[in-house]
């Protein structure tokens, strides 16, 4: 996801001066709890299309189904699709997509 990122946004994210702006990003993409693919699925279909999730990084993502993928909104609007879902880590469950989504 980051790859789609444009040229040289990875490498002034890396630069020491950037360290807060990169540890928000990422923590923008942690969420507390275990949320498997099942449960979020069945969550944003009880809750009328759409379930949000608090992140770590204190934001909003809201997540959606549209043509049976699993889809993300960030608080900027831009989309991503979960593209491999349950991938089980020892501190919990992951789910790889296919952009970066952001935060405010």
């Amino acid at each position: 996801a980051f790859a789609k990122l444009p040229d040289g946004t990875v490498a002034g994210l890396l630069k020491p001066e950037s360290k807060s702006v990169l540890t928000s990003i990422l923590t923008y993409h942690v969420v507390s709890g275990k949320f498997e693919a099942a449960a979020v699925i069945d969550a944003v279909t009880t809750n009328g299309g759409k379930f949000m999730v608090e992140t770590v990084q204190g934001g909003t993502i809201s997540i959606s189904i549209n043509d049976g993928k699993v889809m993300l909104t960030d608080e900027k609007g831009n989309m991503s699709t979960v593209v491999m879902a349950d991938v089980g880590a020892s501190n919990g469950v992951i789910h790889a997509i296919d952009a970066v989504v952001m935060p405010k």
